[in-house]
């Protein structure tokens, strides 16, 4: 081992993710924890021995309306886990965390649990005993372990803060897993950089040694390796993935390249991937452009430009269509709609389709897409999934979540807001008067 690699070793550690130095006595510190956890729910006051990444978890998890007496809900059901698993990506990489990790779980009565940029559990395997203990508390695959959901957790806050982070004891916000230690690490498409979910180690207080997170960090690292080196999936190899969500300006990955698309040609690779047969010219200025007056040679000159953006081979002509078959972030949350499958579309949903586009048609089909999946969350009354969409930049001023919310999740953060939103939109009833409302209309008759 060099020199640097050593020097890597003891800063991890030092490290302020770690729970325990070593030395430290698990039980003194324990009972610390225990009297600053006890001091912050009952003055909202953080004591000194409280790291700054837990202070800063616990304000965040009291700002989402977490109690301590919470419990995690499982959203994902039998046939819907089934097949949101089986799609995600790091289904590809199960083996290769079961092969690092699965003795060090059964043997240390240790849990191997893994799970998706919004923390719901995907998997959770290791000691029979230890799975049995942890699904008392809902620490079971599909079950919503973010920190919106109940608060300072491992998984939940790596995903949450985008490092590896190790919780210890009465770190955790909710009072039921305070007995449980856990160490979790983000992993990442090597692609886009973006979060795919977490790898976790869950179990005792020996996991609070400093090098379990620095294991779970080795294996994030090499699940992302590993992800690199794979070939796309047979039924996507010869795609374009198009990323438009949340987004003025949309990405196209095609052949390994990333290609950033002006406002522009992203609404026209919106529009032709949404029609696979293809768009006249005629079809495609309307849909564009607002402004009659815009004469067919713009929108050749935009084309011309896009053709040459994209690499020969990839636009045709006569109509105008993509020659290869184009997967859009748009259309998985229409089609996860049209299954029913809710919370695997709202995981996808990263915000508007190009939210700064004014065409005619985008505009069309972004009120479509939001509507669909704002209308199916009310509909689902998932509190977590609600609080999620509200807590959105698209979310945060929308009366009629926030109502839902409020019935569902009667804390005092969510009530205060839900007053101001009626105050400034001047609603004429008040939260109360709503979430008694929606309790009688869930009363069976």
């Amino acid at each position: 081992m060099g020199p640097s690699r050593i020097a890597f070793r003891e800063a991890e550690l030092t490290d302020p993710w770690v729970a325990l130095e070593p030395g430290t006595d698990p039980a003194e510190r324990g009972r610390l924890l225990r009297r600053a956890y006890e001091s912050f729910t009952e003055a909202g006051t953080v004591p000194r021995p409280v790291r700054a990444v837990v202070a800063e978890s616990w304000r965040r998890s009291a700002r989402a309306g977490v109690v301590p007496e919470g419990a995690a809900r499982v959203e994902l059901m039998d046939g819907e886990l089934g097949s949101y698993r089986a799609e995600h990506p790091l289904a590809r990489v199960m083996p290769l965390f079961r092969e690092l990790m699965g003795t060090f779980a059964a043997d240390g009565e240790h849990l191997l649990a893994v799970c998706d940029a919004q923390g719901r559990l995907l998997w959770v395997e290791g000691h029979p005993g230890t799975r049995r203990e942890a699904g008392r508390m809902n620490f079971v695959p599909g079950a919503r372990w973010s920190e919106s959901a109940v608060g300072t957790n491992a998984p939940g806050t790596a995903v949450a803060v985008d490092r590896p982070v190790q919780v210890f004891a009465a770190e955790h916000f909710i009072r039921r897993v305070q007995p449980w230690t856990c160490a979790a690490a983000p992993v990442h498409d090597p692609r886009t950089g973006r979060v795919l979910g977490a790898v976790d180690i869950t179990g005792g207080d020996g996991l609070a040694h400093p090098h379990s997170l620095g294991f779970v960090q080795a294996v994030a690292r090499a699940a992302e390796a590993h992800l690199a080196l794979l070939a796309p999936p047979r039924a996507l190899a010869d795609s374009l993935e198009l990323t438009a969500l949340g987004r003025d300006e949309a990405q196209l990955v095609a052949d390994g390249r990333k290609i950033r698309l002006s406002r522009r040609h992203s609404e026209i690779l919106v529009l032709l991937a949404r029609h696979p047969e293809g768009l006249t010219g005629d079809e495609l200025q309307c849909a564009l452009y607002e402004d009659e007056s815009v004469t067919p040679v713009t929108l050749r000159a935009e084309l011309a430009r896009l053709r040459r953006i994209l690499g020969p081979g990839l636009l045709d002509s006569r109509p105008y269509r993509l020659t290869r078959a184009v997967e859009s972030d748009a259309a998985v949350v229409e089609r996860r709609l049209g299954t029913g499958a809710v919370t695997a579309a709202a995981a996808v949903y990263a915000g508007p389709l190009l939210p700064g586009s004014t065409a005619p048609a985008v505009v069309r089909l972004r009120r479509r897409i939001a509507d669909g999946l704002r209308t199916a969350i009310i509909a689902r009354r998932d509190p977590d999934l609600l609080a999620d969409w509200a807590r959105a930049p698209w979310g945060e001023d929308d009366l009629d979540v926030w109502r839902a919310l409020s019935a569902l999740r009667p804390a005092a953060a969510v009530h205060a807001r839900l007053a101001e939103l009626e105050s400034e939109q001047g609603a004429p009833t008040g939260w109360a008067h709503s979430a008694r409302e929606a309790r009688v209309r869930q009363r069976p008759r």
